[in-house]
């Protein structure tokens, strides 16, 4: 049975998606922490004659990201200069976008991922699934927000000019960042809601993919769990599988994100990553983004789910898909091997 089948324990399990502790994440604050000395090894790494690449290593993913913002301040008044642009200089690569992630702040980092995803030729629907359906009410406010710092504009309006569709529709109630947030479950609106999935997908000729957005987009975490509980009672089947059968494209996987952030965001990030590195050469951009964004969140329990749903760990799969400063820098994030 898939780790997607199972529902028994999805009501007690906490959600990644609703807990607001950092103490499953891989990164935390350095102990002892001297911003003076930090500096000066950076400055050293950075002013000296070649790029010490250990050094950005081990002082830029083993502090917390808090602390990188304050050697990023001293950094920049100790020589004037920004300490993103001297590793944008002295970097290249998938290494420097990782070592850059790591200097910005979570919002800004998410933000410029948005940013990265909608402009430039074509959109990058799979980036913009997999931020919007994994992150918080709090995590997509925080990067509506940078957003418009950064740009200028409001990120629905850009958003609303890229994606179209159901899918937009879609992307854009999930851009809100207003999903329902009350923690009370209601299990006789989970069985009508059930009932409603069931009637506008398998019990229809043709499929009302209206239901399915407005019920997966704004109800609450806890609320959808009883809900996938109530549709495999009436249906026999997960919703996951009705989704996968009945729709298609980007309004499927969107959906099918939802559904499994929904039961367990870790496992849908940890098919992320197995899948950015399987197959012919590596989505370094997922890699990177995950083993950031999460490395002070839930990268723990990414570790974790990786082992459960591959057999091997995450750690031991990074060794053997990416090597040189990248792929110590990945390593460093992860932390140990399990």
């Amino acid at each position: 049975m898939s780790v997607w089948d199972d529902l028994n324990s999805l009501l007690d399990s906490p959600s990644s998606l609703t807990v607001t502790s950092n103490a499953r994440g891989t990164v935390k604050d350095k102990v002892n922490f001297k911003v003076e000395e930090d500096v000066a090894a950076l400055r050293e790494a950075v002013e000296g004659l070649g790029t010490t690449e250990k050094t950005l290593i081990e002082v830029l993913t083993q502090r917390s990201n808090a602390q990188r913002q304050i050697i990023a301040k001293a950094y920049e008044k100790a020589t004037g200069r920004k300490l993103i642009d001297d590793i944008e200089g002295d970097t290249h690569g998938d290494f420097e976008d990782l070592l850059v992630g790591l200097i910005k702040p979570p919002a800004v980092y998410d933000c410029h991922e948005v940013v990265g995803a909608i402009k430039g030729a074509g959109t990058t629907e799979s980036t913009l699934t997999e931020i919007f359906a994994s992150r918080s009410n709090s995590q997509i406010q925080e990067l509506s927000e940078a957003y418009l710092a950064e740009t200028g504009k409001a990120l629905l309006h850009d958003l609303k000019s890229e994606v179209s569709g159901d899918y937009g529709k879609a992307l854009l109630i999930l851009a809100e960042g207003k999903r329902d947030a009350s923690t009370h479950v209601d299990s006789a609106n989970a069985k009508a809601d059930a009932k409603a999935l069931y009637q506008a997908g398998e019990k229809k000729w043709g499929t009302d993919e209206g239901t399915f957005v407005d019920i997966l987009c704004h109800r609450s975490i806890p609320q959808l769990r009883q809900t996938l509980i109530e549709y495999k009672n009436i249906s026999n089947k997960t919703l996951q599988e009705s989704i996968e059968s009945e729709m298609s494209g980007n309004l499927e996987d969107l959906l099918v994100a939802i559904v499994k952030c929904v039961k367990n965001v870790p496992a849908y990030l940890a098919e992320r990553l197995f899948k950015s590195m399987k197959g012919a050469g590596t989505t370094e951009a997922t890699l990177t983004r995950i083993l950031v964004s999460r490395s002070e969140i839930d990268l723990m329990d990414i570790r974790a789910e990786y082992k459960k749903l591959f057999g091997y760990s995450l750690y031991s799969q990074l060794e053997s898909e990416v090597s040189g400063n990248y792929g110590n820098a990945l390593k460093h994030l992860c932390g140990q091997d399990d």
